[in-house]
Order: structure tokens, then C-alpha cells, then sequence
């Protein structure tokens, strides 16, 4: 692999590359794979240690004291080994304010946001680059194990982020809202790479401790957001079908999102019913059966346009309404505050906060926030 064919190389003098280790196999990988091809690498790591949460989750979470200072550890030992420096960059204050908190908010009022995206655009690619250039890390651009890839578009001037080769580790969904400026300085080597690939790799470079690893932790584990949102979304409140009818009570909106079966706790029922939709002003779970649960348009707004600067005219391509979602035909039309989806089939809980992320083929267009 050339990565001077995935970005423009103005000079010929050593390019020094920040590499986010994650204590991962993936982003010690990319640091082995870099350095092998002759770039000065250093490695960096986001503290985002949270000690309130040290003994309030009961699930596992990236930003939880032990495991923070875990994933610390383990980036310091992958860097060790291949002989590179290392430094934590310490981003807590900002993943509190703009990850923990929006995501509190945003549960709150009855939508439910993908942290994950948040953490990529804001803190990753964000804070912490800023940071570490502010604290003298001298570094010409940053690159990640994220599976994915960037590509230079000679014709319209643009950088393009596509899917990465192994399909199902691809992570362009949690890329979408990366800008230009930050697109331009961002190397993703695993991009052309399948994870066993990536596991092989690794135990070439003699980093098979990492290969064996289980992978990095979730925002929250199971996502069991309870502990996260606390008291305020555990106030009872009413659960009716679409057509005002009371069926029950609910035990707090957290616990509940659109799309959920289980956990309802309503009886006495013909057929399964689902959660349609939450009215958080009203405190209220409005449920009803799986077919009143299925999409074929809704909106998007705080959009990111990757291949255009602006959505002009109606693009066809195809839609992700969550990371775990299969692609929808559909096309995409510019309305007032950003654009309206309209699918080629029904989606099944199409879901408030989520963010919908476009793809022509394997090129993603963009995408935004989505409105129901």
C-alpha cells in the first residue's frame, strides 16, 4: 500500500504522522504499517477518563475511569513496542460537554443521538488534534484504524470519504460528518484492508498480544444508558397506542427507544406491539403495531455534504438510518434546513436523533440528523 495515491504530498521531506492509539489492534497496526513505510510516527491517545462514572455504570464504557486508564496503558505498551513516542492528549472536559451532555439532552427530549458520531467530528478529529498542536506535537496529518477511505477528487477539488473494503467492519457511517479541512489531514491505511488482514498484519509485526484482544468498548456496553441520562428520565409516565388509548405505565423514558418490542410491558394484546414514537413533553410511549412502525420519507437537517458543498438538485443513492442498518434505495431532495429521504421501500423505525448517512455505491455523499 502507496498512501501517497490517497492524498496530495506537496514535498519530499519526512512526513511526521499522528496516530490515535486506541490500545487496539487496529490503530497499533496502523502506526506498525506507517512507520514500516518510512513516516515519523507518534502516537496519540484521548484521555477521557470520567470518575463519576467509575462506579455508577454496571456496564462497561470507553469513558469510565478504569477502562480509560486501561486503554492508556495499552496504547502506551503498543507504542513501546514499536518504538515510537507517546501522548495522552486529555479531552474529558470536552467529551463531557459535548458527547455526555448533548447525548443527555437529546435522550431527554425524546430523540436518540449516535455519541459515537458526535465523539469522531467533535473530540477525535477535533479537540484533541488541537490540542496536541497547541501543547508543540508537531505532526503533518492524523490517521486512525478506522475502516474506511479518503480519497482526492482531482476534478471537483474535493476530498471523498468511501466505505472501507471489508464491508463489515466498514466505519464511513461514523465518519460522515467530517469537514473538508479535516478530511485533507486524515490518513486511514486499514481502509484497503479486511480485518483478518488486519489480525494477520499484527502478527507479523509481533503485536499478537493486540490481534488476540477482544475490540475496544462501546459507548456504553448493552447500551444501558439509565446510569448515563439519571433521574430525569426515570419519571413514570403513560404508554398509549396511536390512537390515544391507555395500555400502561412506563418506568422512565430512558428506558425505552423507537423500534423496542421487549420491555414494554403491555399485555392482553392481539400482536406484538412496538415503540412508534416518544413524546417526551408529554412524558408519554406511544406504541403500535410493527406496520405502524415502518417509513417511506422523513427529513434530515444539520446536514454535511462530503462530494458537494451544497445539496442542489434531487441525487438518488442509497441510505443508512443507523450504523447497523442495511443501505435503502432512495432519493434525496433539498428542503428548507436540509433534505428530505424518500425510500424506495419501508424502513422499520426510522428513529428521531439517529443519524441517516448517504452512499453512491461506495462513495458517501453526506448526511445529517434525522427529523420524524
Amino acid at each position: 500500500m502507496n498512501l501517497k495515491t490517497d492524498k496530495i504530498f506537496k514535498s519530499n521531506k519526512k512526513i511526521k504522522v499522528a496516530v490515535g492509539l486506541s490500545g487496539g489492534v487496529d490503530s497499533a497496526v496502523t502506526a506498525g504499517l506507517l512507520k514500516q513505510q518510512g513516516y515519523e510516527v507518534i502516537g496519540l491517545t484521548m484521555q477521557l477518563s470520567n470518575k463519576i462514572y467509575c462506579h455508577r455504570l454496571s456496564q462497561k464504557a470507553c469513558f469510565e475511569d478504569k477502562a480509560a486508564k486501561n486503554n492508556i496503558r495499552e496504547a502506551k505498551k503498543a507504542a513501546r513496542f514499536l518504538g515510537i513516542p507517546h501522548q495522552t492528549i486529555d479531552v474529558a472536559p470536552e467529551f463531557e460537554k459535548y458527547v455526555l451532555q448533548t447525548f443527555r439532552k437529546e435522550y431527554l427530549a425524546g430523540r436518540t443521538p449516535n455519541p459515537c458520531v458526535i465523539c469522531n467530528q467533535k473530540i477525535k478529529f477535533g479537540f484533541m488534534l488541537k490540542k496536541a498542536l497547541s501543547a508543540g506535537i508537531d505532526f503533518d496529518y492524523f490517521a486512525t484504524g478506522h475502516y474506511a477511505r479518503i480519497k482526492f477528487n482531482h476534478k471537483t477539488g474535493r476530498f471523498n470519504l468511501y466505505r472501507g473494503k471489508d464491508l463489515k467492519k466498514d466505519q464511513s457511517y461514523f465518519l460522515y460528518r467530517l469537514t473538508q479541512s479535516q478530511l485533507k489531514k486524515i490518513l486511514l491505511p486499514l481502509g484497503d484492508y479486511t480485518k483478518a488482514e488486519v489480525k494477520k498484519m499484527a502478527q507479523d509485526f509481533g503485536l499478537s498480544k493486540f490481534a488476540n484482544k477482544p475490540e475496544s468498548q462501546d459507548f456504553v456496553e448493552n447500551g444501558s444508558y439509565a446510569e448515563i441520562i439519571g433521574k430525569a428520565g426515570e419519571k413514570p409516565g403513560q404508554i398509549i397506542s396511536t390512537s390515544g388509548k391507555l395500555l400502561g405505565v412506563h418506568n422512565g423514558l430512558v428506558n425505552f427507544t423507537v423500534g423496542q418490542r421487549r420491555g414494554i410491558n403491555i399485555g392482553g394484546l392481539a400482536e406484538p406491539y412496538y415503540v412508534i414514537r416518544i413524546d417526551a413533553r408529554k412524558n408519554k410511549i406511544i406504541v403500535g403495531k410493527k406496520s405502524e412502525a415502518l417509513s417511506k420519507e422523513f427529513n434530515i437537517k444539520k446536514t454535511n455534504w462530503i462530494v458537494f458543498p451544497k445539496l442542489k438538485k434531487t441525487e438518488t443513492g442509497a441510505v443508512k438510518i443507523r450504523a447497523s442498518a442495511d443501505l435503502i434505495k432512495c432519493q434525496i431532495i433539498p428542503c428548507l434546513g436540509g433534505a428530505k429521504i424518500k425510500l424506495k421501500k419501508p424502513a422499520f423505525a426510522v428513529t428521531a436523533g439517529q443519524s441517516a448517512v448517504i452512499y453512491k455505491d461506495d462513495l458517501v455523499l453526506g448526511g445529517g440528523i434525522i427529523q420524524v
